[in-house]
């Protein structure tokens, strides 16, 4: 869980007007106690009014509740760039969802910043018409990403050659029209990169445990890259 997603659990955690031990907060958020001592220290710092303290609990006063989000111009344009982006050409699943995160960011901003959404001139046109199955192939395969799930597909290179591929999927990449994936080949024993659009009967297959050498952190090493943030 990211630290910003924790912070915002605390407070809805905290906001029911019973006092809490950090304990508690720890097991739920499952983090260490002294993890949720520095979260609720910040969280005073920045003016939430949160009464309390360590080996006692923690209780909030009534009436408060989280401000507005606050976006400036630049970050409000980067979120629809890339919610138009992904509604193109994304899975199906994942443009509904982004037409939803959409919604959800306009209904919370202040009226002055609501407009600045509309304004945005930064939009994404599939002039060809995105196959409705490398869509529906995108989520399934983003979905077994997210849950460590092996996939089974029949595959054409690049020289025509074709073959039955088991995989443990472990990211979707997108290279302007085209999607790739990374996974790490059970056949083949190595990691390897598949076009999407080249894909086959892809069906799902047994759930896997990460190892330390088959990750996507292990590929960017392996290749002397950067992880993507």
């Amino acid at each position: 869980m990211r630290r910003a997603d924790r912070l915002f659990q605390i407070v809805q955690y905290l906001r029911g007007g019973r006092l809490t031990r950090a304990r508690d907060l720890a097991e739920k958020l499952e983090v260490s106690e002294r993890t949720i001592y520095r979260d609720v220290a910040d969280l005073i710092g920045s003016g939430v009014p949160i009464e309390g303290e360590a080996g006692v609990g923690y209780v909030m006063r009534a009436g408060y509740d989280l401000p507005p989000l606050m976006f400036t111009r630049e970050e409000i344009v980067a979120l629809v760039a890339g919610a138009r982006m992904a509604r193109t050409w994304g899975g199906l699943d994942m443009a509904r969802a982004a037409d939803e995160a959409l919604s959800k960011i306009e209904a919370v901003l202040p009226d002055a910043l609501r407009s600045r959404i509309d304004n945005v001139r930064i939009h994404s046109v599939d002039f060809t018409g995105t196959d409705p199955v490398d869509r529906a192939r995108l989520d399934l395969l983003e979905g077994a990403a997210d849950r460590r799930t092996r996939v089974h597909f029949d595959y054409v290179d690049e020289k025509g050659q074709a073959s039955v591929r088991l995989v443990r999927p472990l990211g979707l990449f997108f290279w302007g029209r085209t999607w790739t994936l990374t996974a790490w080949c059970e056949r083949r024993d190595a990691f390897r990169n598949f076009r999407v659009d080249r894909m086959d009967a892809v069906r799902l297959g047994e759930t896997f445990r990460d190892e330390r050498d088959k990750t996507l952190a292990a590929y960017y090493e392996h290749y002397g890259r950067q992880m993507p943030r």
